[in-house]
């Protein structure tokens, strides 16, 4: 288990669970669908890309749910879920 999850600062820091969960999914598939990661890779895991991008604000979701990419600028944040 990443120590991310142990505590509650990525929890509050995105509204909640099944936010974090959703933010979480839909990063995910778009890295698995060739995102590129907006942090380091270094070997790290999707998982830790994502955790690691959602604590140094790269990536939220928006009102609507919608995963948003802190800084557009940054790279490719790869397919809207709705291409899919």
């Amino acid at each position: 288990m990443l120590d991310e999850f142990k505590e509650e600062e990525i929890v509050n820091k995105v509204g909640g669970r099944f936010k974090l969960s959703s933010l979480i999914q839909k990063r995910l598939v778009a890295l698995n669908r060739g995102a590129r990661p907006l942090i380091d890779q270094q070997t790290k895991t999707p998982m830790e890309i994502v955790v690691e991008e959602i604590m140094t604000d790269k990536i939220y979701l928006d009102q609507s749910g919608e995963l948003v990419v802190a800084n557009e600028d940054v790279g490719d944040a790869g397919p809207n879920l709705d291409d899919l």
